[in-house]
């Protein structure tokens, strides 16, 4: 994002997926097919998962949220919006990004309860995309950028799986493909969300007088560069390795 803060961000080495269990590489190869066909369909027709999402939209300005009031399932506590920073804050190639949230049920270990006009929003991967609505780099960002509650990447772990949109609008099939997309990079934001805590911890004890999450100077806390159909190419290679038989 801003060029200055890229420093600062620790940028997460590629995961070996071939080091997962055999049913987690099948559970990602499922979420990489639906994030494959639905952009495979939508392109037939010259369109893309982040045009499903502004095709209502008017105008599409810098900064914004669109949808207007963020997409949140109720159900599951998922909530996403999608949003662009000024042409000079962005990534290298990028058009916006999507924030992925969960809403969890319980306050987070040694947080106080949130006071009026706050909640426990949960912030887990942003997801940057090009002019052709394709994803290309995860992230992590600091508290302050968001607003969220900060949970410990233990406890934003533990909320991962709870992230499914099962929502008909503003786009279905945006709605699916979110879901779908955090379920293939699961083994990545994974990582991400370590680095996170990392970066934040190490900015900490190098800043001892400051409010680490409040620090306007530490954006972007962890990214990594991705590809879909690299992701799948990935995990097919993974589910074709012999496995290692254990010892008796």
């Amino acid at each position: 994002m801003v060029r200055k803060l890229a420093r600062f961000a620790q940028v997460v080495e590629p995961v070996e997926l071939a080091r997962l269990p055999r049913g987690e590489l099948l559970r990602l190869a499922e979420a990489g097919e639906e994030v494959a066909e639905i952009q495979r369909v939508l392109a037939k027709t010259g369109d893309n998962v982040v045009g499903e999402l502004l095709r209502l939209e008017p105008t599409f300005y810098e900064w914004d949220h669109y949808p207007t009031g963020d997409v949140h399932d109720a159900e599951t506590g998922a909530q996403y919006y999608y949003h662009a920073h000024a042409a000079e804050e962005r990534f290298a190639d990028e058009h916006g990004h999507f924030h992925a949230f969960v809403r969890p049920k319980l306050r987070p270990r040694g947080q106080p309860a949130p006071g009026p006009g706050r909640d426990l929003l949960c912030h887990l991967v942003a997801i940057s995309m090009n002019a052709e609505g394709v994803p290309f780099r995860l992230f992590t960002v600091n508290r302050w950028v968001t607003g969220e509650t900060w949970y410990p990447a233990e406890e934003a772990l533990a909320l991962l799986d709870d992230f499914a949109v099962r929502l008909a609008r503003p786009s279905y099939v945006t709605n699916r493909w979110i879901g779908a997309c955090v379920r293939l990079f699961r083994p990545q934001i994974v990582a991400l969300i370590q680095a996170r805590d990392r970066v934040v911890g190490d900015w900490r004890r190098r800043y001892p007088g400051r409010d680490v999450l409040e620090d306007r100077q530490l954006e972007v806390t962890s990214t990594l560069q991705v590809s879909v159909a690299g992701q799948i190419r990935a995990i097919a290679a993974a589910l074709e390795k012999p496995r290692s038989r254990p010892k008796r």
